[in-house]
Parts: C-alpha cells; structure tokens; sequence
C-alpha cells in the first residue's frame, strides 16, 4: 500500500494534544492505522507535548478543587448513550434500537472501529449510499461510510463545514490527484471537489463531516434538494 495524501500538520497536531473532536479524531486514527509516517509523527508531537508539560512549574490547586471534583463523581455520565440520547446533535445521531448492526467484516475498517454499530444502508444518489455510525458520544461531525461504484463521477461539489475523508478500499481522483486505501483527504467552503471513482473497484470511505454538501452548477442545483449526506 502506497499512502500519498496525509492529513495536514494543524491537525495532527490536535489529534496529537487530544483536541479534535470525536468524529474528526476518528477520521485521523482510521488513517493512521494505515499509515507509519503519520504514525511517527503523531508520536513525535506527543512526545515534544509531553517534555512541554514535564517543564512547566508546578501551580497550586484552588481552594476546594478537590472537593468540586468528588462532587461530580455523582453526576450522570454526560459522555454515554443514555445521556445524549435526547440530544438533537448532528454528530450524535439516534440511529435508533432496531436494524443496527456493529461494523464487523468492513473490509480496511481499523479494529477499534469494529465496537461501534452502524444503520442499514441508505441511498445518496445514483451508484452512491452511506452507511451512518453511531458515535458513543456527542460530536460536531458526523460520521460515515460513503459507497461508490466504479467509474461513478460526482457532481462538483464544496462544504459549508468540513469534511475529512479516509480511503479504505477502492479509490477516486479529483484536482488534487488519485486517492487509494489508506489516502486521507480534506475539504471545506475553500476546497472544490469533482471527483471520479476509479474504474476497476467499488469505492469505500470513512467520513467525518460537519456542515452540509453544496452542489455546484445547474444540475447541482436542480437534485439538491435530494441529497441528504
């Protein structure tokens, strides 16, 4: 496996200080299960972190930290299923109780992945379909697999949020050149994307996605109203 596209360095480093949010830092862990360089490199920023904190001096707690702090051992877990449940968060998505199923089998899926429960397929357009995750907790993006046949050429498209994207199998082409198992790819409202599915294998991806699709050009806007990604 040959990995060209990474993610960029801002954002390895969050993933590195433990920043991002939940669905961002499963896009970027997705792709560094396939990829030693970033791998190193987050390791790396972990590291000069860590030296950055073993040489600060020492602050003294507040007077009844510790006391602030015993008190909310009690409190529901705001992180759990149940506690978001009633949520309306984009990234939090109430896939329901019937018809979901863990993501067992889904072929270049990393293993911490395999716990998490996805809903049946959906329709996105023609020769596309996605299949929502379940986070275990609330985040601003939501997270994704997105299907494609090959050969299928989206329309153009950019984001009114961001939208990072991790190749498990199969592989596309747009401006930025061709993405195969392991690539990651980024966008925003800044970034174009036109892509083409490659013509020899069903395309696979992991997505994490805050904001909507905004699709450009006549046809864009004539079938907008229909897409729901």
């Amino acid at each position: 496996m040959t990995i060209r596209h990474h993610p960029p360095a801002d954002l390895l480093t969050s993933y590195a200080a433990g920043t991002l949010d939940l669905g961002d830092h499963i896009a970027v862990a997705t792709h560094l299960s396939a990829c030693p360089r970033c791998q190193a490199m987050a390791a790396a920023l972990e590291h000069v972190g860590g030296a950055v904190l073993t040489g600060l001096p020492p602050m003294p707690m507040t007077d009844g930290a510790l006391a602030r702090v015993t008190a909310r051992l009690d409190e529901p877990d705001r992180h759990s299923d149940h506690g978001n449940k009633d949520r309306a968060h984009p990234g939090h998505q109430d896939l329901g109780r019937t018809n979901r199923a863990p993501l067992d089998g889904v072929p270049g899926l990393p293993g911490f992945m395999r716990r998490y429960m996805a809903a049946p397929w959906i329709w996105v357009a023609p020769g596309v379909r996605m299949r929502p995750i379940q986070l275990p907790a609330a985040s601003d993006s939501r997270v994704f697999l997105l299907q494609s046949r090959p050969r299928t050429k989206m329309l153009e498209h950019t984001h009114t949020g961001t939208e990072l994207t991790c190749v498990l199998t199969g592989g596309f082409r747009h401006a930025a050149g061709d993405f195969g198992p392991g690539d990651f790819d980024w966008g925003d409202a800044e970034v174009r994307h036109d892509v083409t599915v490659a013509p020899s294998e069903t395309c696979l991806c992991l997505v994490a996605m805050r904001g909507e699709v905004r699709l450009r050009g006549f046809w864009g806007a004539l079938i907008q109203p229909f897409i729901r990604l």
